[in-house]
């Protein structure tokens, strides 16, 4: 006989090893914003990475020029929520800097609207990170960061900024947005980076 009813444990939490601790399985895509929605026309979009050095650009059509990669990942948002097998297309960070020269290690990730992410560069690269516009066969709607967004999958879903409009290289890691109203600043769903 079990001293702890079902009412004690919370929501159940769903069976599977693609889900880190503390996550629940959804199959609709929740839509979480720090704020309205930019109407972003990809006539006016522009890509930027600034380093220490130069200002590295690409408009709309020079950026879908590119090599456009496949991405089949999960994706884990802070406030507990996985989807699993999501299906992307989009641009990969090892693309967009093969010209790109740089001593430093840290990016912040501005959107337009001003929010702010920050992302060690090591966490960009080798394959882990794209900026992507296409979700499940569709162009990217404007809710989930349209026309395009950052996709950093092995982070909670913060980390992948919605409208992303360019990076800029730093020396040292300082926090963006939600990092400075307390979450974690690295993210990493399989720890539980939540906060600080």
């Amino acid at each position: 006989m079990s001293f702890i009813t079902r009412g004690f444990s919370g929501r159940s939490r769903d069976r599977d090893d693609r889900l880190p601790p503390g996550q629940t399985l959804v199959h609709d895509f929740p839509v979480l914003s720090a704020g309205p929605t930019p109407e972003v026309d990809t006539a006016e979009w522009e890509f930027t990475i600034r380093t220490e050095s130069a200002v590295h650009r690409w408009n709309w059509d020079e950026f879908l020029a590119l090599q456009i990669d496949e991405v089949d990942t999960d994706i884990h948002c802070v406030t507990h929520w996985s989807k699993l097998g999501t299906s992307w297309r989009g641009v990969s960070l090892d693309t967009l800097f093969e010209q790109v020269e740089t001593e430093q290690e840290y990016v912040m990730a501005h959107s337009y609207g001003g929010y702010t992410t920050n992302v060690p560069l090591d966490e960009l690269l080798d394959g882990k990170a794209w900026v992507a516009f296409e979700f499940d066969g569709e162009a990217l709607e404007p809710e989930h960061g349209g026309p395009a967004r950052l996709l950093v999958p092995h982070l909670y879903f913060w980390k992948s900024a919605k409208w992303v409009r360019g990076l800029v290289m730093m020396d040292q890691d300082e926090p963006g947005f939600w990092e400075q109203n307390g979450y974690h600043l690295h993210g990493d769903p399989w720890k539980e980076e939540r906060y600080w």
